[in-house]
C-alpha cells in the first residue's frame, strides 16, 4: 500500500485525501476540492471531470466514498503521507497558466490542448497520456491564443486554409460561407507558405548581406573622405601660409628697394646741396665787396682793387640742377596697387577652379540618368581644333556638329545640342 499510496491523493491539491468524493467517470477527489472547481463552471451550466473532461449535466450530488476514507484513515495512522509533490512551478508575469489549478496561485501550463482548448500543468496533463479517449487529443505548447484558434461562427478548431479569402476557417466554414472556394489544410498551405517564405529569407539574407558590404564600404569611404579632407587642409595650409610668407617677403624687398633708393637720392641731393650753400656763400661774398668797391671815393683805391677783384672770375663746377616733379615714389604706390588688383583677379578666377575640384568629390555616385532631362545635366559646348583634330572630321558651322567620313561610306554624327550619338 505505502508503494502506491500516490493514488491516494487528490489530483486538484496534491495532498492525501480528505473527505473523498468520486465521480461518476469513476476520478477521486477531495470533497472540498472538486466543489470548488465546479463552482467556477456555474455559469457554464457543464460539469466536467478536472482529469478526463467528461462532462455532467446537471451538477452531479457528491457523496462521500466511505470504503476510500477508510484506505485514507488507514495510511494516517500508519504514519505515512503522500509522495511529497514535485517542485512547483508557479505561473509569473508572461507565462500560461493552468486552467485546472484551483487556489490563488496556479502552476505554469506545459501544454496546451486544441481540442479541450484548455491549458494544463504538468499533473493535469498526465490524463492526456493515460486515457484512450483523449490520448488523441492535439497538444500544443501552452499558449495563450487559444481562442484566436476556434472559428468565432461555428467554435470549432481551425484546421482549413482558404486561398481565395486568404483566411483560416473550420470544416464546417467550407460547407457554408466559403462552399466553392479553393481551401487547402493548414499543413499543406504552411508547407507552400514555408517555402515561400524560405525564398524570402533567402532575399532578405542576400539583401541584407549585399546592404553590409555597401555599408562597411560607405564606412571607409567616409573615413578616406576624412582623412583626404585633412589631409588637403594641411596642404592648403602650408601653402597659403608659404604664399603669405612669400608676399611678405616680396613687401620687404620692395620697402628694402624703397629705403634703398630714397638713401641714394637724399645723399645725392645732400651732396648738391652743400656744394650749392657754399657756391651761394662765395657769391654772396664778392657780391658784398664788389657792393663795397663801389661806393668808394678813392680813385687809386677803386681802380687797383677792381683789378684784383675783376680778374677772379664768376664760374662753378655745378650744372644747372633741375628738380623733377613732386611724385616720387607715388608711381611705386601704384604699380602695387595694380599688382593687388591682378592678383585678386587672378585668385577669383583660380577660386572658380577650386571650387569646382572641390565640389567633384563625392562619397556616394550620382544615380545613372535615365531621362533626357537627366542627361542633359551632364552635357557641354563642343570644341574641335581643326589644326590638330583628324583629317577624317569635318566640323560643322557653329562648332555644333562634327561628322566622320569613314572609307564605308558610314557617316558617324555628333551634336552638342543632343545627348545621343546618331550612326547612319
Amino acid at each position: 500500500m505505502a508503494e502506491n499510496q500516490e493514488l491516494f491523493c487528490c489530483s486538484i491539491c496534491l495532498d492525501l485525501l480528505k473527505d473523498p468524493v468520486t465521480t461518476a467517470c469513476g476520478h477521486s477527489y477531495c470533497i472540498g476540492c472538486i466543489k470548488e472547481s465546479w463552482d467556477q463552471d456555474v455559469l457554464k451550466g457543464v460539469y466536467s471531470c478536472p482529469q478526463c473532461r467528461q462532462t455532467f449535466t446537471p451538477r452531479p450530488v457528491l457523496k462521500r466514498n466511505i470504503v476510500l476514507a477508510e484506505v485514507v484513515e488507514k495510511l494516517k495512522k500508519t504514519g505515512l503521507q503522500a509522495a511529497p509533490p514535485p517542485a512547483l512551478c508557479y505561473a509569473g508575469p508572461g507565462d500560461v497558466a493552468c486552467d485546472f489549478c484551483t487556489g490563488a496561485r496556479k502552476q505554469k501550463a506545459l501544454m496546451s490542448c486544441l481540442v479541450c482548448l484548455a491549458s494544463y500543468c504538468e499533473t493535469h496533463l498526465q490524463p492526456h497520456y493515460e486515457f484512450p479517449a483523449i490520448k488523441k487529443h492535439k497538444l500544443v505548447k501552452a499558449t495563450a491564443q487559444l481562442q484566436e484558434k476556434i472559428c468565432s461562427h461555428h467554435d470549432k478548431l481551425l484546421e482549413v486554409y482558404c486561398r481565395t479569402d486568404k483566411q483560416c476557417i473550420c470544416l464546417l466554414c467550407t460547407m457554408d460561407e466559403h462552399k466553392g472556394h479553393d481551401t487547402v489544410s493548414a499543413a499543406a498551405e504552411r508547407t507552400e507558405k514555408q517555402r515561400q517564405l524560405g525564398m524570402s529569407q533567402q532575399k532578405v539574407q542576400q539583401r541584407f548581406q549585399e546592404r553590409e558590404k555597401e555599408l562597411k564600404e560607405l564606412q571607409q569611404a567616409v573615413e578616406s573622405l576624412k582623412h583626404s579632407a585633412q589631409a588637403a587642409v594641411e596642404d592648403i595650409d602650408n601653402i597659403f601660409t608659404e604664399l603669405i610668407c612669400s608676399i611678405e617677403r616680396r613687401s620687404s624687398e620692395v620697402k628694402e628697394l624703397i629705403r634703398a633708393q630714397e638713401k641714394a637720392q637724399v645723399n645725392q641731393a645732400e651732396g648738391l646741396l652743400e656744394q650749392v650753400e657754399q657756391e651761394i656763400a662765395e657769391l654772396r661774398k664778392r657780391s658784398t665787396e664788389l657792393e663795397q668797391l663801389s661806393h668808394t671815393e678813392d680813385h687809386i683805391h677803386f681802380l687797383q682793387s677792381y683789378q684784383s677783384l675783376s680778374s677772379i672770375s664768376v664760374s662753378s663746377d655745378l650744372p644747372s640742377i633741375v628738380v623733377s616733379p613732386l611724385q616720387y615714389f607715388g608711381d611705386v604706390s601704384k604699380t602695387v596697387s595694380e599688382l593687388r588688383e591682378k592678383l585678386e583677379d587672378f585668385l577669383k578666377g583660380e577660386w572658380n577652379k577650386i571650387s569646382t575640384t572641390v565640389n567633384i568629390v563625392d562619397v556616394v555616385l550620382p544615380p545613372e540618368p535615365k531621362t533626357r532631362e537627366q542627361l542633359l545635366q551632364y552635357s557641354c559646348q563642343l570644341t574641335l581644333d581643326p589644326n590638330t583634330a583628324h583629317t577624317t572630321l569635318s566640323l560643322s558651322k557653329g562648332n555644333r556638329k562634327v561628322t566622320v567620313q569613314a572609307k564605308s561610306n558610314h557617316i558617324l554624327i555628333i551634336q552638342t545640342d543632343s545627348p545621343t550619338i546618331v550612326r547612319f
